[in-house]
């Protein structure tokens, strides 16, 4: 990054006021009357009645609109394990995601612990202050088992963005890449470079959708997961597939999908010129993916590419997926977000790629036309009706697979959270 734009996001964070999240009231204050409302001795009549049915805090508190972000500073997008400390203002950013596009008020939690258990025995024993939980920024394999631990003991929503906010994009995007391309994903064969938290998550939330175990081969940094290999943790285990291929270089002959969430320039031209006819290419490391798009399109003028990055079509961006997700999930009260509310988010991402593109994104991106194909196979996160979308179907998806406490919300769908959130 240059000096100026250096400056100027350290500026951004740090004027007029530390920080990009404050504290707001929902309730008048101006009076004696008002503060005797707010506090005591009107405030014990709310803690009455939550002590005889605790699901009236969702009645009398912001609880079913709070969502906890917590972290533990171990991989920091990009960055590595810089501590929890040190992770706080991309927790405070994803409080801002949260608010802008689904009206959800959140908390950023940054937690020091010596072990996972003590990870997950902290956020346990606070999780009630919440109506759901974002994990945030956590490294492999670690992130499994605190994920795994804390759904078994919460009944809230617990989601670890890093891993199905990046499947969720990632599987609606491939699904129409491999549509236009005339490729159906159970005959797909897929190159997944990378083996951490996202991409194993990526490869399970595949096969959920239909792709099929034996035609998936995942490279970590010692090569091909193959089932001859000894040195695997149970979480690449489940991708380690029967074959003689070894090296990137051996998987990626006639594949028809490369998935990179890895890191910078790993995928070659002559790699992707061995790639399948009309080669899917997904090159998510930020900033610099495994191959830059334009090398790509310079050496396949059939490839289909998204990226990680703002400034090229297609961006895999968890934005599309983990507040809309969250919105409906809360809404109806699910006490998780389990795999039918993830797939029916891959459909709605996926089916609104396909209608007609609103003025609004073609003025975002100062474009005069834009339609479904090779160049927009991917919403973009300035389309409003993202909210009307995926909250809805998430909220169906709960509901039909018996997780939701709610029925399905009167006010749906959403046109602005203002209306209903404030």
């Amino acid at each position: 990054m240059s000096d100026d734009k250096r400056q100027a996001a350290l500026d951004y964070h740090a004027k007029p006021f530390p920080g990009k999240l404050s504290v707001e009231l929902t309730k008048p204050t101006q009076t004696a009357k008002h503060l005797a409302l707010a506090y005591s001795p009107g405030v014990a009549e709310p803690c009455r009645e939550i002590a005889a049915n605790p699901e009236d805090a969702y009645l009398y508190t912001g609880k079913g609109n709070l969502v906890a972000v917590v972290s533990d500073g171990s991989a920091i997008l990009g960055l590595g394990n810089l501590g929890p400390l040190a992770s706080k203002p991309v927790m405070e950013g994803k409080g801002v995601l949260f608010k802008r596009f689904a009206g959800i008020n959140s908390v950023d939690i940054e937690v020091e612990a010596d072990s996972p258990q003590e990870f997950i025995d902290t956020v346990a024993n606070i999780a009630l202050s919440w109506g759901g939980i974002n994990l945030e920024d956590i490294k492999a394999p670690e992130c499994f088992e605190i994920e795994a631990a804390l759904k078994a003991r919460c009944n809230i929503p617990v989601f670890h963005d890093d891993q199905h906010g990046t499947a969720i994009v990632t599987a609606a995007g491939l699904l129409n890449a491999l549509d236009i391309a005339g490729k159906t994903l159970d005959a797909a064969r897929i190159v997944c470079l990378g083996a951490g938290s996202a991409a194993i998550a990526c490869m399970k939330l595949l096969l959920e959708c239909g792709a099929r175990a034996e035609n998936i081969y995942m490279l970590d940094r010692k090569g091909v997961i193959h089932a001859g290999r000894d040195d695997l943790n149970a979480y690449k285990a489940q991708f380690a597939t029967p074959t003689d291929r070894r090296t990137l270089d051996d998987a990626i002959e006639g594949a028809d999908v490369f998935v990179g969430l890895s890191g910078p320039n790993l995928l070659n031209a002559e790699q992707l010129s061995r790639m399948a006819a009309d080669p899917v290419v997904f090159a998510c490391s930020n900033p610099d993916p495994e191959i830059h798009p334009d090398l790509a399109r310079q050496t396949r003028s059939d490839v289909i590419m998204g990226t990680g990055r703002s400034d090229y079509p297609n961006q895999v961006n968890n934005v599309l997926g983990f507040p809309f997700i969250f919105r409906g999930a809360l809404d109806v009260r699910a006490t998780t977000i389990n795999e039918a509310m993830k797939i029916a988010a891959v459909h709605a991402l996926k089916d609104l790629a396909r209608e007609p593109v609103t003025q609004e994104v073609l003025d975002a991106y100062e474009l005069d036309a834009l339609s479904f194909g090779r160049g927009y196979i991917i919403p973009t996160p300035v389309d409003s009706r993202l909210l009307e979308r995926i909250p809805a179907a998430v909220a169906q998806a709960a509901i039909d697979s018996g997780v939701a406490c709610k029925p399905y919300p009167a006010h749906y769908p959403l046109k602005s959270v203002k209306e209903i959130y404030g």
